[in-house]
């Protein structure tokens, strides 16, 4: 090998090893080897290095020194390739532009690199002159530098030039199919990525990108009988073993509510990466399977994963699902440790977390904290303040982020009207409700319609939301009868209750909640004959009530009860506590509320009927378990019935003790004989 061969080589090692020390020692060897100007082909070399290696000046430079007739094509695409796979697209341009006045013609390698450009700057304009030179200049055939132009037109928003640059090909190739489908999944047409892949042909064309993008069309569609068949295909391909695509599998099954099918193609994974763990985390967190997503984030710390933004918020998400704030804690450690706290997107999980453990004052401290926000960020602490009922903080905050320029979204308004119905706000939730369409152009959906029903029953106004629901542009979903038979249950309208139930019954027939409610409502009117027929009907058909259970977490250990629970390791203990409890609230005027008891019994009988529901058994182990000056978090499956509310706030005094129980409708904060929802829930 020649020495001028060496000196290039090793200018390509620099570059492949991203290494400048080994590039400027070759180039000062170069000199000294050399007399200026050196061969055209060393200069390219040195260009080509300089660029690649972000050394934007040095490369500059580098061409300048170069004799105008020594620069050809080659050296201006070297110059170009390294801006633009650096990322500076502006500098690029300016390039191709100087290229074009030194009357040097670009190739097929120089226009695919200005097209990247043009649709990283989102520039449409300067993407139709390249177009136009690239006509003129003869090479819009090439089936590179067209596929390049269509994904210009994708990118920027042209739809229909890019269609008629896609029509136009008359050549395409992989790469163009896979920048076809790519730019439908991002359209959000997933459809129309999946029947290009049934254009593509003969299996021989599939890679591991065609893959990896029909497996995000698939997920964003939920078309996991489709999927499964492409799953199928990866394995008949041979690329069963690729990471990429394994990764794309667990997103696609975990989107697509099959979080079995999601592990079992992580367990198949020989070496997971970061995206492995993430996406496998991701999977568990999105579908309700918070426990799971913790512990395999656990593991994938002691496998030396880095605790990157995704898997973070993911983990930090799963912690706010379950209410696990000692986790969440950690967590939270781990980020300020790696340094990604103050990221948007983890601040913004761990706001929303804090706030759904039921702890505002981190929520807020968290918030205030964080060095940028975004509109994610305020409608987590904003829905923080509408989970604990905080009306009046949450309208506040309402008016700040207007104040800052931020406009309310969807799910702002959902926030604020479901904080106006805990707190009763009737009128200004209806203001805020009218004022969507008006002032923001938001139409209301489902959701806010929920809120603005549940705000008038809530307030004792049943009348009026059945006729507001008889108003809706829609068909009243389960959740907005729901709303209007619960609350009919509490303000003790057994006419407007039965129409709600039969309603959400020919809704969601199997849903023992709605036959439990009606039978509970006919049972505190006294109506027990049309009680025990609403339970009767509910073994006809075959529906099982929902079991009750209530859970506690004791450091990182979760503990779960159910009514009358005798079961734990700890149950001596906690029979003492409930008695003792027992025995210093009647001597402070306890009386056990009862008219929701299941059934017809003795007095006593439907005492001991209510004493021993699951809240009550994990606030006695809390009672014994947790130290002084540490708040006992609850958490619970159904809604809190009415005796347990009143004993929750007595303990409260008794004790002298914080007590948070978070139930499936709101929080309920507890001190001093009090509670944060001021006894309107």
């Amino acid at each position: 090998m020649t020495l001028n061969n060496t000196l290039a080589s090793l200018l390509q090692t620099a570059v492949s090893s991203r290494s400048a020390v080994v590039g400027r020692a070759t180039h000062a060897r170069i000199i000294k080897a050399m007399d200026f100007p050196f061969p055209p082909y060393i200069c390219n070399h040195l260009v080509n290095m300089y660029s690649k290696l972000d050394l934007f000046h040095s490369a500059q430079l580098m061409l300048s020194l170069i004799p105008p007739q020594n620069r050809s094509v080659v050296t201006w695409t070297a110059l170009i390739a390294g801006t633009v796979q650096n990322g500076h697209f502006s500098s690029a341009i300016l390039q191709f532009s100087s290229m074009h006045h030194d009357s040097i013609l670009p190739n097929d390698f120089t226009f695919p690199c200005a097209f990247k450009a043009c649709n990283s700057l989102r520039a449409p304009v300067a993407g139709r002159q390249l177009h136009a030179l690239a006509v003129k200049a003869g090479q819009i055939h090439d089936v590179f530098v067209g596929c390049s132009a269509f994904d210009m037109y994708s990118k920027t928003g042209l739809k229909e030039d890019a269609c008629k640059m896609f029509d136009e090909m008359p050549e395409k190739n992989l790469a163009t199919w896979n920048a076809y489908m790519s730019n439908a999944v991002l359209e959000g047409k997933p459809r129309k990525a999946i029947d290009a892949f049934m254009r593509i042909g003969g299996g021989e064309l599939i890679s591991s990108i065609t893959f990896c993008v029909l497996l995000n069309a698939c997920s964003d569609a939920l078309y996991l009988q489709v999927g499964r068949q492409v799953h199928g295909l990866v394995i008949r391909y041979g690329y069963e073993y690729n990471v990429s695509i394994a990764n794309g599998m667990i997103d696609f099954y975990g989107k697509c509510k099959d979080v079995s099918s999601a592990r079992v193609v992580f367990d198949g994974i020989c070496n997971h990466n970061d995206v492995s763990w993430c996406s496998m985390v991701a999977a568990y967190e999105q579908n309700d399977e918070g426990e799971k997503a913790c512990m395999l984030f656990l593991q994938a710390m002691r496998n030396n994963i880095e605790p990157k933004d995704f898997i973070v918020s993911s983990v930090v998400s799963a912690c706010a699902g379950i209410a696990g704030l000692e986790m969440g804690r950690l967590v939270h450690a781990l980020s300020v440790k790696a340094c990604i706290n103050g990221n948007v997107f983890v601040g913004s999980a761990l706001v929303d977390m804090y706030a759904k453990c039921g702890n505002i004052q981190d929520c807020e401290r968290m918030f205030n904290e964080m060095p940028e926000r975004n509109l994610i960020t305020w409608n987590a602490l904003l829905g923080g303040y509408a989970h604990l009922g905080h009306a009046d903080m949450a309208l506040a905050l309402f008016e700040e982020m207007k104040c800052g320029n931020l406009i309310p979204n969807y799910v702002s308004f959902v926030s604020i009207l479901a904080a106006c119905s805990r707190a009763g706000a009737v009128d200004v939730g209806l203001t805020v409700f009218e004022s969507m369409r008006s002032r923001y152009g938001i139409e209301a959906g489902v959701e806010h319609y929920a809120c603005v029903v549940d705000m008038l029953a809530r307030a004792g106004m049943v009348e009026r939301a059945y006729e507001f629901i008889k108003r809706m542009p829609f068909h009243p979903t389960v959740s907005i009868w729901g709303s209007l038979l619960g609350a009919c249950k509490v303000h003790r309208n057994n006419k407007l209750g039965k129409i709600a139930a039969d309603k959400l019954f020919q809704l969601d027939p199997q849903d023992s909640g709605n036959h439990v409610i009606l039978s509970n409502m006919f049972a505190a009117a006294g109506r027990w004959e049309e009680a025990n027929v609403v339970r009767m009907e509910m073994k006809q058909v075959g529906i099982n009530k929902g079991a009750g259970c209530s859970w506690i977490s004791v450091k990182n250990s979760v503990h779960t009860f159910q009514a009358k629970d005798t079961g734990h390791e700890r149950n001596t203990e906690i029979q003492a506590m409930l008695r003792k409890l027992k025995m210093e609230m009647k001597g402070t005027g306890y009386v056990a509320d009862t008219s929701l008891a299941l059934f017809d019994l003795e007095e006593e009988e439907r005492e001991s009927e209510v004493w021993y529901h699951s809240e009550k058994i994990a606030l006695a182990f809390g009672l014994c378990v947790i130290p002084l000056g540490l708040p006992i978090r609850i958490t619970k499956n159904l809604r809190i019935c009415f005796d347990c509310h009143a004993v929750f706030k007595f303990v409260s005094g008794i004790t002298n003790r914080e007590i948070i129980v978070r139930d499936n409708n709101r929080f309920h904060r507890f001190t001093k004989y009090e509670c944060s929802c001021r006894d309107y829930w």
